[in-house]
């Protein structure tokens, strides 16, 4: 059994690592044609209806999708030498986890490319004690993708349990959290651009509140069967709201009252692109 795990991780290393690219300053991406033959898919136009359904669950994450989906433009060799263009996407870890999610469960290379994702995802996860090292920005970072990754799979359960209009699912989760502010309102009160990601925008003790509200939210979901979108929402509001009210019980600050950091996410990463590219 050990020797056949083994085999299976050198088989999922030597197929996803091999086809992974680095661009100019240092991100890694993966080539959705590329991809599309490793998965097994023999015709662009299905693999093509895998990735938009994957696109559709970044978009419910909150994600921004050319983030993470990236459309470039790709020559192939035809008969007698001619040569034309066709679409390509470059894309993220993140993207190919969705599209492999999304992917037929039946293609033995689909199994092989969840383990993969999800081993390398839980690779860069951090002990506690490396956690207690970083600084409040890096805090802020590791929390943030752990909301992004939460809020995928809670999307999942909702969609499952019924949920098609995820921005009310989300907000009730919201209200109960911000004793009855919506992800507009919050946005408003940190003087947040339109369309700025609040999640963004906050702490790491807030991102902290907001992963615990998502998680509880999903097992809920989950262990109770529940089922409709009213009595969804109904038990995201009543998740935030228990949260809010734990938080209270501590003596904590509630999270309306934790500053705003001055940057958001988005400009740093930005100001980190330009100080690598000097």
């Amino acid at each position: 059994m050990k020797k056949e795990m083994n085999q299976i991780k050198e088989y999922n290393e030597r197929t996803f690592e091999t086809i992974k690219h680095i661009d100019e300053h240092g991100n890694e991406y993966w080539l959705a044609r590329e991809l599309q033959i490793v998965l097994d898919y023999k015709k662009w136009q299905k693999f093509i209806n895998v990735i938009e359904n994957a696109k559709l669950a970044c978009e419910q994450s909150k994600y921004i999708i050319d983030d993470h989906f990236t459309q470039v433009g790709k020559m192939i060799k035809l008969a007698k030498g001619a040569k034309r263009e066709v679409i390509d996407y470059k894309l993220s870890r993140y993207a190919c986890y969705l599209i492999v999610q999304n992917s037929d469960p039946g293609k033995e290379t689909v199994a092989l490319g969840q383990t993969y994702f999800a081993v390398q995802t839980r690779r860069q996860e951090l002990t506690e004690k490396e956690y207690s090292r970083l600084t409040e920005d890096e805090k802020r970072f590791y929390q943030r993708s752990l909301t992004k990754r939460g809020n995928y799979s809670l999307n999942q359960t909702a969609k499952k349990a019924g949920v098609k209009n995820f921005d009310k699912f989300h907000n009730a989760g919201y209200k109960g959290l911000y004793n009855g502010e919506t992800a507009d309102d919050i946005a408003k009160r940190k003087g947040l651009r339109y369309r700025e990601d609040i999640l963004d925008n906050m702490g790491s003790d807030e991102l902290i509140a907001n992963l615990f509200r998502i998680s509880q939210t999903e097992q809920k979901l989950k262990r109770d069967h529940i089922q409709g979108e009213d009595n969804a929402k109904g038990t995201h509001y009543e998740v935030g709201r228990e949260v809010r009210n734990t938080i209270k019980r501590l003596g904590g600050v509630m999270p309306e009252d934790l500053p705003t950091p001055e940057k958001s996410l988005k400009e740093l990463e930005k100001e980190k692109i330009i100080k690598e590219r000097r």
